[in-house]
């Protein structure tokens, strides 16, 4: 597969586009608020909770209440969202949607400063708790989350994330909690701690080496393991196991808020985007092993300091999230930025940023230019197309600071595809498959994930930047690792590749 798509060369861009530009849109208000505990945390879930195919937003409140948003935008106008009941839950750091019970209906992962919360969705907004069997949620203080499909699983593997033990008396520091793994077993599940635990503020299954199972990895918080802890990934063995330095597996220690994961340099490897306080880290996979290693600095990936404000004090980042928001063919970054509260030695004002990814795969900021230089604290985030235009749109969940809504209005994009795989019975969102696409300039490698982020996640049809292309060949390459056929197809539409059995339907919509 690999050498298949190494075969397609990548060639130098000639085209121009314009400068992304957003408009902030008015929405219901809503703040991510609390102490301490809500420091971290204030994620912010993306999908579409009663099958109208447009994407609704719940995002955690803290010690607010949970914030549940109907999508009632029409094509081509300014962003609508109608604030509908939410679940009520308090002390809420983040939520996840995930097809738990496999029903074709999205559920909610909410973590909380307190026991977890799983919660059935009926496919019309509304969201009921839901009992796993065999599981019985502790008092914890989770910060991170992500789940995968393995093998012959009807169930999903589910993995969450302890921050500070908050019963240790000699705490905070190097008061780290152990992690929380539930694996299937049977119609229930087995619990196994992840230990030892270094206060992680995300988690991420994904199958980055593409050998046909995914890995768990944990981006940790050094600010509270302070010494003898480090980043993470986890082999999915019986019983799991780290990987070391005999595997490639190179030891990095950073403040590790938020893990995005995608191959943004189309060469056919995935990469590791890290958020952190002071500077972010764009790691490629060396092809030894295990092992990652940053990129260098002159890529312009660092965001270590404010460019706008006046603040030159060094930045915290949280959200990562990555997307074409051009459709010139080139992954971008949005990162939310924000002091944790008023930690002296950071910037208080520190704008999110917008990197805009040039020719050579080198990144130039555009987040003031673009319009999303706030200076609130900002938590979670998320790059997706809420009216359907095919240009990704953005949120950003603030700490004590309204939820901020961007619609992109950039002019003068190139062509976009939207390609949804779905399966019929178990893993409905096809989490670990993979989308291969072939357009212009190459090829495009897409793995569907489900987790990491910081405290949220984005479940929608995989957005794909296209340049000049009006027609691309695509592939889904399933969980299981069945190939499915090439498919030539027009750009500027959204396409649902349904597998049932042995058989694949494809429609627009």
């Amino acid at each position: 597969m690999r050498v298949e798509l190494a075969a397609i060369l990548m060639f130098a861009s000639t085209a121009t586009f314009a400068g992304p530009t957003f408009t902030r849109q008015a929405v219901p208000e809503h703040a991510y608020t609390g102490g301490w505990e809500h420091y971290v945390g204030g994620g912010v879930a993306v999908f579409d909770c009663d099958n109208d195919n447009r994407l609704d937003l719940v995002a955690a409140g803290g010690t607010s209440p949970v914030a549940l948003w109907r999508n009632i935008t029409s094509v081509g106008t300014s962003l609508e969202f109608e604030a509908l009941p939410a679940p009520s839950i308090t002390a809420t750091t983040g939520v996840y949607p995930i097809d738990i019970d496999n029903d074709d209906q999205l559920d909610l992962i909410i973590m909380r400063v307190g026991p977890d919360a799983v919660l059935k969705g009926d496919g019309t907004c509304n969201f009921t708790p839901l009992s796993l069997a065999d599981v019985s949620f502790e008092d914890k203080w989770t910060t991170a989350f992500s789940a995968t499909w393995e093998t012959n699983n009807t169930l999903p593997t589910l993995a969450f994330g302890h921050y500070v033990d908050r019963s240790n008396p000699d705490g905070p520091f190097e008061a780290c909690d152990t992690n929380l793994l539930l694996r299937p077993d049977g119609t229930g599940y087995q619990t196994h701690a992840l230990t030892p635990g270094y206060c992680p503020l995300s988690m991420l299954f994904s199958d980055w080496s593409r050998d046909g199972a995914a890995d768990l990895r944990v981006s940790n918080d050094r600010h509270y393991y302070v010494r003898a802890g480090a980043e993470q990934l986890w082999d999915m063995t019986t019983p799991p196991r780290l990987f070391g330095e005999a595997e490639g597996w190179i030891n990095h220690e950073v403040w590790g808020m938020g893990i995005a994961s995608r191959d943004i340099d189309r060469n056919g490897l995935v990469d590791v985007f890290l958020s952190s306080m002071g500077d972010q880290r764009l790691q490629e996979w060396t092809g030894q092993g295990a092992g990652f290693k940053d990129v260098p600095f002159d890529r312009g990936v660092a965001a270590h300091k404010p460019y706008t404000g006046g603040d030159g004090r060094p930045s915290t980042g949280w959200h990562i999230s990555i997307g074409d928001v051009q459709n010139d063919g080139l992954d971008d970054v949005f990162i939310a930025k924000g002091n944790v509260q008023q930690m002296p030695g950071m910037a208080l004002d520190d704008p999110n940023n917008l990197l805009i990814q040039n020719d050579d795969a080198t990144f130039t900021e555009a987040g003031l230019s673009a319009g999303v230089a706030s200076l609130d604290r900002a938590r979670g985030a998320a790059l997706a197309d809420f009216d359907g235009d095919g240009l990704l749109d953005l949120v950003v969940v603030n700490r004590v600071a309204p939820l901020e809504v961007y619609r992109n209005t950039t002019k003068d994009t190139g062509h976009w595809i939207s390609i949804d795989p779905r399966q019929k019975g178990i893993n409905t969102r096809a989490i670990g498959s993979w989308i291969e696409l072939v357009d212009n300039e190459g090829a495009q490698l897409r793995e569907i994930t489900l987790g990491g982020g910081h405290a949220g996640d984005v479940s929608a049809p995989q957005h794909f930047g296209l340049k000049d292309a009006k027609a691309v060949s695509f592939r889904v390459i399933w969980p299981d690792g069945t190939q499915g056929i090439w498919r030539d197809v027009e750009t500027d539409q959204r396409l649902r590749i349904t597998r049932d059995g042995d058989t694949v339907a494809i429609k627009a919509y």
